[in-house]
C-alpha cells in the first residue's frame, strides 16, 4: 500500500498546482475562460491576454517555462527570493511578491512567493500558492468581472496580499492596546513581554508591505508600452492601499515607542519611591543611632545608669525623636 503513489488533490489539478499549470483567457472586458494547457495556443481577443499559471516547484512547469522563455528567465521565475521587487527587461517585466499564507498569525506570518512574467498579450505566475483560488477565479465567471490587463491582474494581486494583511494588523492593534491596558493594571512583566514580541512582529511586517509598495509604483512608472493610463491609475490605488497599511504599521511602531517610554518612566517612578523611602528611614535612624550608640559606651559618667526606668524613658524619648522627624518631613513635603 506505502507504494501506491498518492494522488493529488483535485482541487490543486484544476488550479494547475500540479503538472503544467493553468490557462486562461481573459477578453479585455471582463470576460475570462479557462483552456487546457496542452491543448493547441488559443485565441487572444486584441484587447486581452492570457495568463499562465503553475506551481514553481513542479518540474513539467520548469520544463514548460525553460521552452517558452529560455533558461535564464526561467530561472528568474522560480528562484527563491526574500524580498518583493521589480525588474523591468526591455518592454517586459518580471515582479516578485510576497503574501502572507492563509491562516497566518500576526506573531508567525509566513510568506509565499509570486512570481509574475508580464509581457504585451501574456502574464505567467509561478508560485506555490493555489493563485486561482486567491484571486477568486469563481466569482470572475460568474460576475463578468475579470481583469482587463494585465496591469489590472497585478493591482488585483496587490489587492489580495492587503486583503490578507488588514486583519493581521488589526489584531496586532488590539495586542498593542491590551499591553497598555497591562500598564494601566501595573503588571509591568508582563507587558514589556508582549511588547518586545509586537515591536518583533511590526518589523517583521514592515519588512513585508513597504517592499511591496515600492513595487506596485516602480511598475506603475515604468514605460511599459502596453499599460495605459488606466492601467496605471489601477497599479496606483493598489500602491496607496499597501501605503496606507505601511502607515498604520509606523503609527503602531511610534505608539509601541511609547508605551516602551510609559514603561520606563513607571519603572523611574517606582524606584524613585523606593529611594524616597530608604532615604526617608535613614534620616529617621540616623539621629537613633547616634543617641542609643552613645549611651551604650563602657564608660563611666553615663547619665541615669542606675535609674530602673532609664531604658524605658529613653525609648520613650527615642520615639518621640522619631515622630517628630517624621512630622517635620511631612510638613516639607518630603514623605
Amino acid at each position: 500500500m506505502d507504494d501506491i503513489p498518492r494522488q493529488p488533490p483535485a482541487r490543486s489539478v484544476f488550479n494547475g498546482m500540479v503538472g503544467v499549470g493553468a490557462l486562461l483567457v481573459f477578453d479585455g472586458k471582463g470576460g475570462v475562460t479557462r483552456h487546457e494547457p496542452s491543448a493547441t495556443a488559443p485565441a487572444v481577443p486584441l484587447r486581452g491576454f492570457k495568463l499562465i499559471v503553475g506551481n514553481s516547484k513542479s518540474p513539467e512547469f520548469k520544463v514548460w517555462l525553460r521552452e517558452e522563455l529560455g533558461a535564464f528567465n526561467a530561472d528568474l521565475l522560480t528562484a527563491p527570493s526574500t524580498r518583493a521587487r521589480c525588474t523591468v527587461m526591455e518592454d517586459k517585466a518580471l515582479v516578485m511578491l510576497r503574501v502572507a499564507r492563509p491562516g497566518a498569525a500576526p506573531d508567525d506570518v509566513g510568506r509565499q512567493l509570486l512570481t509574475l512574467w508580464i509581457e504585451k498579450g501574456r502574464v505567467i505566475i509561478a508560485t506555490e500558492l493555489n493563485i486561482l483560488d486567491f484571486l477568486g477565479l469563481p466569482r470572475w465567471e460568474q460576475s463578468h468581472h475579470a481583469p482587463v490587463s494585465p496591469a489590472d491582474l497585478v493591482a488585483r494581486l496587490g489587492l489580495r496580499a492587503a486583503d490578507r494583511l488588514e486583519p493581521l494588523i488589526e489584531m496586532l492593534g488590539d495586542g498593542l492596546d491590551e499591553i497598555e491596558e497591562a500598564l494601566i493594571l501595573k503588571n509591568h512583566t508582563k507587558a514589556q513581554d508582549n511588547l518586545e514580541h509586537l515591536r518583533r512582529t511590526l518589523i517583521n511586517f514592515r519588512r513585508l508591505v513597504w517592499p511591496q509598495r515600492d513595487v506596485l509604483n516602480t511598475l506603475e512608472i515604468e514605460d511599459l508600452s502596453f499599460f495605459t493610463a488606466k492601467d496605471r491609475l489601477r497599479l496606483r490605488e493598489a500602491s496607496a492601499r499597501s501605503a496606507r497599511m505601511g502607515d498604520e504599521l509606523q503609527a503602531l511602531s511610534e505608539r509601541a515607542v511609547l508605551v516602551h517610554e510609559q514603561m520606563i518612566d513607571d519603572r523611574a517612578e517606582q524606584m524613585n519611591r523606593i529611594m524616597l523611602v530608604l532615604a526617608a528611614v535613614t534620616v529617621v535612624f540616623m539621629p537613633l543611632t547616634l543617641i542609643t550608640g552613645a549611651l551604650g559606651m563602657n564608660v563611666s559618667g553615663i547619665p541615669f545608669a542606675d535609674h530602673d526606668s532609664a531604658f524605658w524613658l529613653v525609648c520613650l524619648g527615642l520615639v518621640a525623636l522619631a515622630l517628630g522627624i517624621i512630622w517635620w518631613m511631612r510638613g516639607r513635603h518630603w514623605l
